[in-house]
């Protein structure tokens, strides 16, 4: 007999943010906007008892984002990394996928990075 797995996610799309980012010298001490996709994986969800404490609260997760953004980060790799571990330090959480745009980054095109990262 195979054994069924089942998942359950959480989702936070289109986050954005005015984020301290960037490498450059122009790019320091002036916010750009960010566009944050996350998608947590959990473990032992209980999505039947109408009780936010067998999920995860989109505004946590949100928050989290704002927190980041709020300090300098020179790569937005950096910044994924960073909200991804934060991420993961939630109880519930197994894992999780992070997607990053940043629209100023090269003119004519959408720069980004997505991590996934497993507890």
């Amino acid at each position: 007999m195979t054994e069924r797995r089942s998942y359950s996610r959480v989702f936070l799309r289109a986050l954005n943010l005015e984020a301290h980012i960037g490498y450059y010298e122009h790019e320091k001490g002036v916010t750009q906007p960010l566009v944050v996709d996350v998608e947590l994986t959990l473990a032992e969800a209980n999505f039947g008892n109408d009780d936010i404490g067998g999920t995860i609260d989109y505004d946590k997760i949100a928050a989290i984002g704002r927190d980041l953004a709020a300090s300098h980060v020179d790569l937005l790799e950096t910044f994924a990394e960073r909200l991804a571990q934060r991420c993961l330090a939630f109880d519930r959480a197994a894992a999780v996928r992070v997607h990053v745009e940043k629209p100023r980054a090269v003119p004519g095109a959408m720069a980004g990075v997505e991590i996934l990262r497993v507890k």
